[in-house]
């Protein structure tokens, strides 16, 4: 699909100091792709946009996440301090240098994406409510399509460190057994941790890796990743 993608990059003005607007561009479809397929195709194409955030905002993006992993490792818990004062810097950081409008929607957007995903898992007891608070800071300052590439880098680190922790535990055919179910769960919408209370984050006998040390690492590589491919 991405090759029916063609980017317009928008021209609109910065204001003084200010960058311009904080979309990429303006998303193209190529005439080929019809009907439903050329929305969904369009919303693809908007979405896999990554660029390096302002310098300013990836400065205080990662000291976030790091802050959030040392927190979360050393107490299994994330401040509400911390998250909710991400969430204002975002805002400001980006009203301030995008023109205000554009750039206080462009946070907003972040917010709300990275939030309503994290508010599924947490429903779903696969989060903490420190991470949807914290992912939902995350968007803010980044912006919701490069959210979306976090997330994904994410979702792969998180698998990697998995994997290593559960050799480390000795529980690798067990944890491939709980995707199995998990997965299985999720196909006859039931929630998994109904069946198994090991897989309730909020139960003690739930294992598992500080999801603030995934998601710091996921951050890293994803700025890493963009930075190099800039």
């Amino acid at each position: 699909m991405a090759s029916y993608c063609f980017l317009r990059y928008a021209n609109t003005p910065g204001s003084g100091n200010r960058l311009p607007h904080p979309s990429k561009g303006n998303v193209s479809v190529s005439p080929e792709v019809n009907g439903k397929a050329r929305g969904r195709a369009a919303l693809y194409c908007e979405s896999m946009q990554f660029s390096v955030p302002p310098r300013g905002v990836e400065i205080v993006l990662v000291l976030l996440v790091l802050a959030a992993a040392a927190y979360d490792i050393r107490t299994r818990r994330i401040p509400n301090w911390l998250t909710a004062s991400g969430v204002l810097v975002g805002l400001v950081l980006n009203t301030f240098l995008y023109p205000v409008l554009p750039g206080l929607l462009f946070a907003l957007k972040g917010m709300a994406v990275g939030l309503g995903v994290y508010v599924v898992l947490y429903a779903m007891r696969a989060m903490g409510a420190g991470d949807a608070k914290l992912m939902a800071a995350v968007g803010t300052m980044a912006g919701w399509q490069d959210w979306f590439g976090i997330f994904i880098v994410t979702a792969v680190v998180g698998g990697v460190m998995a994997v290593i922790f559960a050799l480390s535990r000795r529980r690798l055919k067990t944890t491939f057994w709980n995707v199995g179910f998990i997965l299985t769960e999720l196909k006859s919408g039931r929630a998994p941790y109904l069946k198994k209370e090991e897989l309730d984050v909020r139960h003690p006998k739930s294992v598992g890796l500080p999801h603030a040390a995934v998601i710091a690492v996921g951050t890293l590589v994803f700025l890493g990743l963009t930075a190099f491919g800039a």
